[in-house]
């Protein structure tokens, strides 16, 4: 595979506040110090919120690819992930990101196959492979109620 680029470009405002772009997307993100920080900003995504959601969408669209060639039959997907901030003997760091991933299948019968499409997704995410946080996963499998007339 050939290396791929993503180019971002970041343009301070005022204060702690700065606006983040990509010539390849037409949306443009506020990034600011979050509001645990001197001078920080609530309201306004941080480069925190930022790591955790890049792991979260990582591992999000990696399942999705992985399901897909697995043939997984599956109504809905979400996942809620946190980011612990802490001071470590190397200065302050995301240590760890916990996800969970909630995955609605349509049968009894795609449990398993579900565990182990979301397990394959944690360990080839690319992202959760690219930093030194700690990432860990609590999944929920579910089967979809189905309605009779």
């Amino acid at each position: 595979m050939t290396p791929h680029y993503y180019d971002v470009h970041l343009g301070w405002q005022y204060a702690r506040l700065g606006q983040l772009s990509s010539p390849a997307l037409t949306d443009t993100i506020e990034v600011a110090t979050p509001p645990e920080f001197a001078k920080g900003m609530p309201g306004v995504w941080s480069p925190e919120h930022l790591l955790v959601a890049a792991v979260s969408g990582c591992f999000m669209t990696t399942f999705l690819a992985i399901a897909e060639n697995s043939k997984l039959d599956f109504s809905d997907f979400d996942c809620r992930a946190t980011g612990k901030l802490e001071e470590t003997e190397n200065g302050l760091m995301i240590s760890a990101v916990h996800l969970f991933p909630k995955v609605v299948v349509l049968h009894d019968s795609d449990i398993e196959k579900a565990r182990r499409v979301l397990l394959k997704a944690e360990r080839h995410c690319l992202i959760t492979n690219s930093v030194r946080s700690q990432v860990t996963m609590e999944p929920t499998i579910v089967v979809a109620i189905t309605e009779f007339d």
